[in-house]
C-alpha cells in the first residue's frame, strides 16, 4: 500500500483493502482495491495486483482518512464510509462481505448509526442498508 501511495498519491484505498486496514474483515484480498477520480487513468504497477473503482465529487473528499504505513501517508476511506461503499459495490464484492463489515464495525463500536446513515445517503444505498441497520439496533 505504501509503495502504491508513493507512486500514485491521488489514489484512495477502499472497499476490501480498507476493511483490512481497519481490521474489520476475515477476508484477505489478493488485490489492492483503489478508488481513483472518474476521468483519471488507472495506475499501472506490476505488484501488487490492483482493482480500481471510480469515484467522483464528494466521493473523493468526504470520509477519507490518512494513515501512516511504512512512513508514507496513505489515504484510506473511514470505517463508516467503507461500510457504505461495500453496500454500494455489493455486486462486485458480495453482500455477505458488506453484511460482515456492518456487523463487525457495529459490534466493535467503531461507527454510529448517524455516521452510517450519512454515508448510506451519500452513496445512494440508504434503502438497501436500512433493514440491516434496523436489525442491529
Amino acid at each position: 500500500m505504501a509503495e502504491v501511495a508513493r507512486k500514485h498519491p491521488r489514489t484512495i484505498v477502499c472497499l476490501l483493502s480498507a476493511l483490512r486496514v481497519h481490521g474489520l474483515t476475515t477476508q484477505s484480498p489478493f488485490e489492492l482495491w483503489l478508488a481513483i477520480p472518474n476521468k483519471s487513468r488507472a495506475p499501472r504497477i506490476d505488484y501488487p495486483p490492483l482493482r480500481v473503482v471510480r469515484f467522483s465529487g464528494v466521493g473523493l473528499t468526504d470520509g477519507i482518512e490518512e494513515h501512516r504505513i511504512d512512513g508514507t501517508a496513505v489515504r484510506v476511506t473511514s470505517v463508516a464510509r467503507t461500510v457504505a461503499d461495500c453496500f454500494k459495490f455489493r455486486n462486485k464484492i458480495g453482500l455477505d462481505v458488506a453484511l460482515e463489515a456492518l456487523r463487525e464495525s457495529w459490534a466493535a463500536r467503531r461507527v454510529t448509526m448517524d455516521e452510517l446513515w450519512r454515508y448510506a445517503v451519500q452513496c445512494r444505498v440508504a434503502n438497501v442498508m436500512r433493514p440491516y441497520m434496523e436489525s442491529l439496533s
